[in-house]
């Protein structure tokens, strides 16, 4: 199989890690190559000592974007869940890597801060905390993604299984004939991904 780059964006909060990780367990499953590329994770490491200024963003997204390109070109799944708030440095991404795939968790604010165990979005809608993605600074959603998951009206089953079909019908991955997505979903997909152009 040919490598390509699985990209999770959305707000904190709003899945990406947990779907990442739940995608990252079928394709091992089915024998391929997987790297998981976490957002937080890649801050304390090759992106220690950035802040979150717009330009200190696009600096960490593209970092992550390299990373992904060197492992796309040798054959392993690259799987990113960073917010990645900007849409003109995923464009970027998916111009470089090429074999890109993008995800958009999406999920109201009201149902994140209702989540967030740590306070933090309702700090942020205090004014405490500053540059916090989607309250005192902007998250611009795809236009373009290939897969649309819905985290507060989905199960996390659910979308990963919606994010599996897609990867199916666009020929990333071979098909699963043990597959349960109903023939009305699948059309679904396949509707969303012609309209974009991909299929």
């Amino acid at each position: 199989m040919k490598g390509f780059t699985l990209w999770f964006t959305g707000l904190s909060g709003a899945g990406k890690s947990t779907l990442a990780r739940k995608v990252e367990e079928v394709l091992l499953e089915r024998g391929l190559r997987v790297e998981v590329l976490d957002g937080d994770i890649i801050r304390t490491n090759l992106s220690k000592g950035l802040g979150y200024s717009k330009e200190d963003r696009d600096t960490n997204i593209r970092r992550i974007g390299f990373v992904c390109d060197l492992l796309t070109r040798n054959d392993v799944v690259a799987i990113a869940a960073a917010i990645a708030p900007y849409r003109d440095t995923r464009i970027y991404n998916r111009k470089l890597i090429g074999s890109y795939v993008e995800v958009y968790c999406k999920c109201p604010i009201e149902e994140l801060a209702r989540r967030d165990v740590k306070g933090l979005y309702a700090k942020a809608m205090k004014g405490e905390i500053d540059n916090f993605t989607g309250v005192s600074d902007p998250y611009e959603e795809p236009l373009d993604a290939e897969v649309i998951v819905e985290t507060d009206r989905e199960t996390e089953e659910e979308s990963a299984a919606k994010i599996i079909k897609t990867l199916e019908i666009t020929g990333h991955i071979p098909a699963d004939a043990a597959s349960d997505y109903s023939e009305d979903e699948e059309e679904e997909i396949k509707a969303r991904l012609k309209d974009l152009g991909y299929i």
